[in-house]
């Protein structure tokens, strides 16, 4: 592996890094770039064009780079996007946990914060009868300071007590979600709904699931951290069962191969009829008739109208935050 492993090969793993994930598309106009470098002091050579990268040699970068970040606890590993169906690869930590990741970048109240979104996606917007799994600004902001403990002493004066967590600014909020965004571990929807993106879900994948799901479950309870039927990978956007306690879930992007093996549309574990018209992620109030005739009256208010959907099915009901002063 050494003696294939050259400058390109070097170049190609900084690019990886830099920008956290890649998809082959992404990757092709880099791997031209490196190739047109490499030949660069051969007469001979003819320019490669990004269009003349193949898949073949995309996976060939792809190997090596995955050989040679093994060697410091990284390693590269792929997903579909749900909603895109673009196949990504990203570059995964595999030893330290996503708080020492973060850790370095942002600020213990800014951490503290990102827990109290992510407490909220996949807790508060994560419900049997709605499960959306996303979060809009608004409701973020909402976050910015952690809830006030009630006194537990008799006569014990809160106000004396130093807060170990100041929170946040309604501008600190902006920006935290903003280098979120940037950083590769959320991603904004057209509909202004942020999400975990593809990379955060595999690099978070274990954290998730022992921070929100039950190990002591019985087998088919549902839990908060979902899973596709068909992939096994984790449902953020997604179809359901009709059923509010059937823990079936499909990717848009796995259904129809799914479907395509059995012989009906019956749903395996509870025998219902598949609509294909319940959903898990944002089409879980962006489909609603009440989001929909709100946005034809007032696309300005689309996600204050949101967040009455999501109170309405006892998904919000205790978020309500405290104003911040500028």
């Amino acid at each position: 592996m050494q003696a294939e492993y050259r400058h390109g090969n070097r170049a190609f793993l900084q690019a990886l890094l830099a920008h956290g994930t890649l998809t082959f598309k992404e990757a092709r106009p880099i791997i031209a770039a490196i190739v047109n470098a490499e030949n660069a002091r051969d007469p001979e050579s003819r320019e490669c064009r990004p269009d003349q990268v193949s898949e073949e040699m995309f996976l060939d970068y792809i190997d090596k780079a995955s050989a040679a970040a093994s060697l410091f606890d990284y390693e590269i590993r792929s997903t579909q996007h749900q909603i895109t169906k673009e196949r990504i690869f990203a570059l995964v930590n595999t030893t330290s946990d996503p708080q020492t990741q973060l850790a370095t970048i942002y600020s213990p109240e800014e951490l503290s914060f990102i827990k109290r979104v992510l407490d909220h996606i996949f807790v508060k917007l994560n419900r049997p009868r709605m499960e959306s799994l996303c979060i809009t600004e608004m409701q973020a902001i909402k976050l910015a300071r952690p809830k006030r403990r009630e006194s537990q002493g008799d006569g014990e004066d809160q106000s004396s007590q130093a807060p170990t967590d100041r929170g946040l600014k309604h501008s600190e909020v902006e920006s935290v979600l903003e280098s979120l965004v940037e950083g590769g571990w959320f991603e904004i929807s057209r509909e202004n709904f942020y999400s975990l993106t593809p990379r955060a879900l595999l690099e978070l994948r274990p954290w998730l699931i022992d921070m929100y799901n039950d190990p002591d479950a019985e087998p088919g309870e549902w839990q908060r951290i979902k899973f596709c039927e068909a992939c096994k990978g984790i449902v953020t956007w997604g179809l359901r069962c009709s059923d509010p306690d059937c823990t079936l879930r499909l990717h848009d992007i796995c259904q129809e191969a799914f479907w395509r093996s059995r012989r009906g549309t019956e749903c395996p574990k509870c025998a219902r009829p598949w609509s294909g018209k319940h959903y898990v992620g944002e089409r879980s109030i962006t489909m609603t008739d009440a989001y929909q005739r709100g946005k034809r009256r007032s696309g300005g208010q689309r996600n204050t109208l949101a967040d009455e959907i999501v109170r309405e099915q006892g998904g919000d009901e205790d978020s309500e935050g405290e104003e911040d002063d500028e």
